[in-house]
Protein backbone atom coordinates (compact mmCIF):
# COMPACT_ATOMS: atom_id res chain seq x y z
CA UNK A 1 0.00 0.00 0.00
CA UNK A 2 2.55 2.51 1.31
CA UNK A 3 4.95 1.64 -2.25
CA UNK A 4 1.56 2.62 -4.31
CA UNK A 5 1.62 6.07 -2.57
CA UNK A 6 4.99 6.58 -3.08
CA UNK A 7 4.48 5.86 -6.83
CA UNK A 8 1.52 7.97 -7.02
CA UNK A 9 3.36 11.19 -5.33
CA UNK A 10 6.61 10.85 -7.82
CA UNK A 11 4.03 10.41 -10.83
CA UNK A 12 2.33 13.41 -9.82
CA UNK A 13 5.37 15.79 -8.87
CA UNK A 14 7.02 14.85 -12.42
CA UNK A 15 3.61 15.33 -14.17
CA UNK A 16 3.17 19.06 -12.03
CA UNK A 17 6.81 20.08 -12.43
CA UNK A 18 6.67 19.02 -16.15
CA UNK A 19 3.86 20.94 -16.83
CA UNK A 20 5.10 24.12 -16.00
CA UNK A 21 7.56 23.66 -18.94
CA UNK A 22 5.37 22.70 -21.48
CA UNK A 23 3.74 25.63 -22.93
CA UNK A 24 0.51 24.93 -25.26
CA UNK A 25 3.40 25.73 -28.25
CA UNK A 26 4.40 22.32 -26.99
CA UNK A 27 2.17 20.17 -26.20
CA UNK A 28 3.58 17.27 -28.32
CA UNK A 29 6.08 16.83 -25.42
CA UNK A 30 3.48 15.00 -23.80
CA UNK A 31 3.61 12.72 -26.69
CA UNK A 32 7.03 11.93 -25.75
CA UNK A 33 6.61 11.32 -22.36
CA UNK A 34 4.38 8.54 -22.79
CA UNK A 35 6.68 6.99 -24.62
CA UNK A 36 9.06 7.05 -22.83
CA UNK A 37 7.28 5.69 -20.07
CA UNK A 38 6.03 2.65 -22.26
CA UNK A 39 9.69 2.11 -23.38
CA UNK A 40 12.27 3.45 -21.62
CA UNK A 41 14.87 1.98 -23.12
CA UNK A 42 13.89 2.30 -26.74
CA UNK A 43 13.00 6.24 -26.16
CA UNK A 44 16.33 6.49 -24.86
CA UNK A 45 17.80 4.32 -28.15
CA UNK A 46 15.62 6.26 -30.11
CA UNK A 47 17.38 9.75 -28.69
CA UNK A 48 20.59 8.16 -29.42
CA UNK A 49 20.13 7.11 -32.40
CA UNK A 50 18.27 10.45 -33.65
CA UNK A 51 21.12 12.40 -32.00
CA UNK A 52 24.02 10.39 -32.60
CA UNK A 53 24.57 11.11 -29.02
CA UNK A 54 27.01 9.02 -26.78
CA UNK A 55 25.23 6.86 -24.06
CA UNK A 56 27.44 8.63 -21.47
CA UNK A 57 26.04 11.50 -22.49
CA UNK A 58 22.26 10.55 -22.78
CA UNK A 59 22.25 9.43 -19.32
CA UNK A 60 23.28 12.11 -17.98
CA UNK A 61 20.93 14.57 -19.90
CA UNK A 62 18.45 12.15 -19.08
CA UNK A 63 19.33 12.45 -14.99
CA UNK A 64 19.14 16.32 -15.20
CA UNK A 65 15.69 17.09 -16.79
CA UNK A 66 13.00 16.77 -15.21
CA UNK A 67 11.33 14.36 -17.65
CA UNK A 68 12.11 12.46 -21.21
CA UNK A 69 11.04 14.70 -23.40
CA UNK A 70 13.36 17.52 -21.93
CA UNK A 71 16.02 15.39 -22.73
CA UNK A 72 14.96 15.46 -26.40
CA UNK A 73 14.62 19.58 -25.89
CA UNK A 74 17.80 19.80 -24.54
CA UNK A 75 19.27 18.26 -27.74
CA UNK A 76 16.99 19.73 -30.35
CA UNK A 77 17.91 22.92 -28.96
CA UNK A 78 21.81 22.56 -29.20
CA UNK A 79 21.10 21.06 -32.76
CA UNK A 80 19.49 24.10 -33.54
CA UNK A 81 21.11 26.53 -31.94
CA UNK A 82 25.06 24.96 -32.69
CA UNK A 83 25.20 25.13 -29.00
CA UNK A 84 26.91 21.70 -27.33
CA UNK A 85 24.28 19.92 -25.11
CA UNK A 86 26.18 20.44 -22.11
CA UNK A 87 25.93 23.99 -22.74
CA UNK A 88 21.77 24.32 -23.49
CA UNK A 89 21.69 21.39 -20.59
CA UNK A 90 23.12 24.01 -18.27
CA UNK A 91 21.11 27.08 -19.51
CA UNK A 92 17.76 25.05 -19.20
CA UNK A 93 18.62 23.88 -15.57
CA UNK A 94 19.56 27.98 -14.89
CA UNK A 95 16.53 28.91 -16.73
CA UNK A 96 13.62 26.20 -16.95
CA UNK A 97 11.18 28.59 -15.23
CA UNK A 98 10.78 30.86 -18.21
CA UNK A 99 10.13 28.11 -20.68
CA UNK A 100 11.16 26.18 -23.89
CA UNK A 101 10.18 29.29 -26.02
CA UNK A 102 12.04 31.69 -23.89
CA UNK A 103 15.25 29.13 -23.55
CA UNK A 104 15.41 28.78 -27.31
CA UNK A 105 15.27 32.74 -27.84
CA UNK A 106 18.45 32.75 -25.45
CA UNK A 107 20.16 30.15 -27.76
CA UNK A 108 19.59 33.02 -30.55
CA UNK A 109 17.11 30.75 -32.30
CA UNK A 110 14.31 33.45 -33.65
CA UNK A 111 10.22 33.42 -33.04
CA UNK A 112 9.08 33.07 -36.60
CA UNK A 113 12.61 31.85 -37.78
CA UNK A 114 12.50 28.38 -39.78
CA UNK A 115 14.41 26.92 -36.68
CA UNK A 116 11.73 27.66 -33.98
CA UNK A 117 8.65 26.81 -36.00
CA UNK A 118 10.36 23.36 -36.81
CA UNK A 119 10.47 23.35 -32.83
CA UNK A 120 7.13 24.06 -32.38
CA UNK A 121 5.90 21.79 -34.55
CA UNK A 122 6.62 19.05 -33.02
CA UNK A 123 9.13 16.13 -32.36
CA UNK A 124 10.96 14.12 -35.11
CA UNK A 125 11.28 10.82 -33.55
CA UNK A 126 8.64 8.85 -35.56
CA UNK A 127 11.84 6.46 -36.35
CA UNK A 128 11.51 5.52 -32.74
CA UNK A 129 7.92 3.58 -33.23
CA UNK A 130 7.14 3.85 -36.60
CA UNK A 131 3.67 2.39 -35.35
CA UNK A 132 2.34 5.04 -33.01
CA UNK A 133 0.40 7.87 -34.79
CA UNK A 134 1.14 10.91 -32.86
CA UNK A 135 1.71 13.00 -35.38
CA UNK A 136 -0.64 15.69 -35.02
CA UNK A 137 1.41 18.08 -34.98
CA UNK A 138 2.92 17.56 -38.28
CA UNK A 139 3.56 21.05 -39.75
CA UNK A 140 7.82 21.02 -39.38
CA UNK A 141 8.69 17.27 -39.38
CA UNK A 142 8.75 16.63 -43.07
CA UNK A 143 11.81 18.19 -43.06
CA UNK A 144 13.43 16.39 -40.38
CA UNK A 145 13.55 12.90 -42.51
CA UNK A 146 9.89 11.14 -41.25
CA UNK A 147 10.61 7.26 -42.85
CA UNK A 148 7.40 5.90 -43.95
CA UNK A 149 4.76 8.91 -43.65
Amino acid sequence: MQLKKMLLVAASMLVFSGSALIAADFDWMASLNLRSDSDPYGYKSGLASRFRTPETQLSLILKSVGAPADAYMVLRLAELSGRPPEYVLKQYQGKKSKGWGALAQDLGIKPGSREFKALKGGHDMYDFDDRRDDRDHGNGNKEHGKKGH
